[in-house]
């Protein structure tokens, strides 16, 4: 049953724009999916799910930096600047942008980060030296346009 629901979100991605998990929760229903907002969420997550200016994505598929294709997508699609400050990182993200920021990071789990604070527009990430937040920071900037 869950490699079915996988199924038909991803092909509700591919065919329709999908803005929030609400409006994913009734498409699924529509199709004879009836889950929990638990459910979804945990699904989004299993799916590496994007969320961008206009809704859900699936993730990219390739990328030329070694880091996953979603941290890459994400940050791309928010990111506007990172700046150092010794062992400290800040990104700069558009409105709305810094919590898919940071949860792409947490989730990648590098060994460059020992952890994120997000806000609106902004990711606070703390690394454990200023090496390690300059590794970083050159990772990031791989993928900001």
């Amino acid at each position: 049953m869950k490699s079915q629901r996988h199924n038909a979100i991803q092909d509700l991605l591919v065919k329709t724009t999908v803005t929030n998990q609400d409006e994913l929760r009734k498409k699924l229903a529509s199709r004879g999916f009836h889950v929990t907002q638990a459910t979804l969420s945990r699904d989004i997550r299993e799916l590496k799910l994007m969320k961008g200016p206009s809704g859900y994505a699936l993730p990219a598929t390739s990328n030329d930096s070694g880091d996953s294709p979603e941290i890459a997508g994400v940050i791309r699609d928010f990111g506007i600047e990172v700046r150092q400050a010794q062992n400290l990182l800040v990104i700069l993200t558009t409105m709305g942008g810094a919590q898919p920021v940071a949860a792409s990071l947490d989730q990648e789990e590098w060994e460059e980060v020992v952890g994120t604070i997000a806000g609106d527009n902004t990711v606070l990430i703390i690394c454990p030296d200023a090496r390690s937040a300059s590794t970083a920071k050159a990772r990031i900037e791989v993928h900001l346009v």
